[in-house]
This record gives C-alpha cells, structure tokens and sequence, in this order.
C-alpha cells in the first residue's frame, strides 16, 4: 500500500518505528546494566533521599523492565501488531516530559540531548499516526 506521493509505504514507516523503539529499548537495557556496574564498583552515591539500596534497586528494575518492554514494542511494530502503537506514545511522551526540561539546561551537551529526544520523539508520534501507517496496522487480514 503506497503513500501519495512517492513517500514511504506503510510496512516501510512501521518498520522505522520498530528501529526507534528497539534502540529506545537497548538504551533502557545498557543504561540499567551501567547503573547496577556503577553501584558495583562505587557503591551508592547521592543524597540520602534517593541514594538507598531500595531506592537504587527500583531504578535498575523500572529501567530493564521499561527497556524490555519497548523491545516487546519494537517486536510488535515490525509485525505490524495494532496494538504496538499506544504503549509507543506513551514512552514517547515520558521521554518529552524528560527532554523538554533539559532543552533549557545550561550545559550544550543536555541540551543537545533534550533537543534530539524531543525532535524523535514528536517525529515518531506524528509518524505513527499517519495514514499509510494506520492503513499497514489496520490491513485485511487476507494481505497476510
């Protein structure tokens, strides 16, 4: 199924969500693990309100949990599955309410992040709600 204009079909966008979810997810993954060797090698640092064992314990837990689920995501969208679209949004939209923030920040290497998360992350929001990707989500099952 074509998109007017020369522009990528559906299965095509589909499949660039599941690039970005993927990586969203091997980055949740790689960031848990560098907390739990960080707090290996260096004990628990920070002030005493978040730098507990409990505290560092559920950190690690929310990071590998959200990063496995945005692989369960990425594994969804490059089936084409209708319902990989919503928890995509939603980890589209937590990674805005971190991003936005640091697009003010005073050092040139957050913002660039903050910048960079954001500009994703609204591409992919707009992008999985266009019609050729609604089109692919919602095909006849026949098309299989």
């Amino acid at each position: 199924m074509e998109s007017g204009g020369g522009g990528l079909d559906g299965k095509a966008r589909v499949r660039i969500l599941a690039v970005v979810s993927g990586f969203e997810g091997l980055f949740f993954i790689a960031y848990g693990v560098l907390v739990t060797i960080g707090v290996l090698r260096f004990g628990i640092t920070g002030p005493a309100e978040v730098a507990n064992a409990p505290g560092v314990t559920l950190e690690i837990l929310i990071f590998l949990v959200f990063g496995a689920a945005l692989l369960l995501v990425a594994m969804g969208w490059w089936r084409g599955s209708t319902w990989a679209r919503s928890p995509f949004i939603l980890a589209q939209l937590l990674g805005l309410v971190v991003s936005v923030p640091l697009m003010g920040s005073a050092g040139s290497t957050e913002r660039i992040i903050g910048w960079s998360v954001t500009v994703i992350a609204v591409a992919c929001v707009a992008l999985s709600f266009t019609r050729p990707v609604t089109a692919h989500l919602y095909r006849d099952a026949s098309e299989l």
